[in-house]
């Protein structure tokens, strides 16, 4: 078996967790299968999985390779198709990552009325509240709220997103609003650990901004959470602006200290970098660019459908 057949009995392995459904997946014999991992892991020198009597697991050493394998293939089916002239329909699964609050409020309308209008491609969204590693993790797309640094990936700036200070009307007549940044200490903080970096909330540009140490009361990995105790009257939260639009339009939250507020963070759409773009990931960025641009707009975000 060649090397592109060895990475895709490697892959199927590691996507079925067993020998048996990856004989299965690629319709090989067993003792194909066994053959072609025995010589993947002898031309590497390396153990790609552990097995036991019940299960197959990817070694750490697997779990480095996998995405990598992930690329490679996806890559390599890229340029066939490019070469027979097949680029231009869509179609297979769609990898996207996005923050749980993004993807569940501003990417997921958009996934679903995308795969209404294309039938032959299936998305598989992670969402998390963490870095992923594009290439390790076999992601083609994900979303990035951040200035981004120089990098092996591509960027398709969608708009911009403010952060904000929210607390309830509720709240704020009980306890008064704070007048500065430092008032805060004489108020109870939900914070969402997303945007709570190293303890402290930034103020103002980053030239001549603040920063103030902040002791939370509550402290919340999930930005819906931390949402939910300060509508309830529980405390002020540093949010995102496209994460409480709709309860600011009903009254439910106000902002608070918008004097002090820093300048806007910018939303990008990333691809690894690669010469071959397959069709399906052409076709979703095509699609969801616009849009994003529009609704992030729409919220009070700049629009900025460029690519840097």
């Amino acid at each position: 078996m060649d090397r592109l057949g060895e990475l895709q009995v490697f892959v199927a392995v590691a996507e079925s967790g067993s020998f048996v459904g990856a004989s299965r997946q690629l319709n090989l014999s067993p003792p194909a299968i066994t053959r072609a991992v025995a010589a993947l892991e002898a031309r590497l020198g390396v153990r790609m999985f552990t097995r036991t009597t019940r299960a197959v697991r990817l070694t750490d050493k697997g779990e480095e390779f996998v995405g990598t394998a992930r690329r490679l293939l996806q890559d390599f089916a890229a340029a066939e198709q490019e070469v027979t002239g097949e680029s231009d329909a869509p179609a297979g699964v769609l990898t996207l990552s996005a923050s749980v609050t993004f993807g569940r409020y501003m990417l997921a309308p958009i996934v679903s009325d995308f795969l209404a209008r294309h039938r032959a491609v299936d998305v598989s969204m992670l969402l998390v509240e963490r870095l992923v590693d594009m290439v390790d993790e076999g992601i083609d797309l994900t979303v990035r709220i951040a200035h981004l640094p120089d990098s092996s990936l591509v960027a398709r700036r969608i708009g911009d997103v403010r952060r904000m200070l929210v607390a309830s009307p509720d709240y704020l007549a009980a306890r008064g609003a704070p007048a500065r940044p430092a008032d805060l200490a004489e108020h109870d903080v939900i914070a969402f650990t997303g945007l709570l970096r190293n303890g402290t909330w930034r103020f103002g540009d980053d030239a001549d901004g603040q920063r103030i140490e902040i002791v939370p009361r509550l402290e919340v990995n999930d930005a819906a959470t931390t949402i939910t105790a300060v509508e309830a009257g529980e405390g002020i939260t540093g949010v995102y602006s496209y994460m409480v639009h709709d309860a600011l339009a009903a009254g439910r939250l106000v902002p608070v200290l918008t004097e002090f507020a820093p300048g806007p963070v910018p939303v990008h759409l990333i691809r690894p970098q690669g010469r071959f773009v397959s069709p399906r990931v052409r076709a979703f960025m095509d699609y969801a660019a616009p849009r994003l641009t529009a609704t992030l707009a729409g919220i009070g975000g700049a629009g900025a459908d460029q690519s840097s």
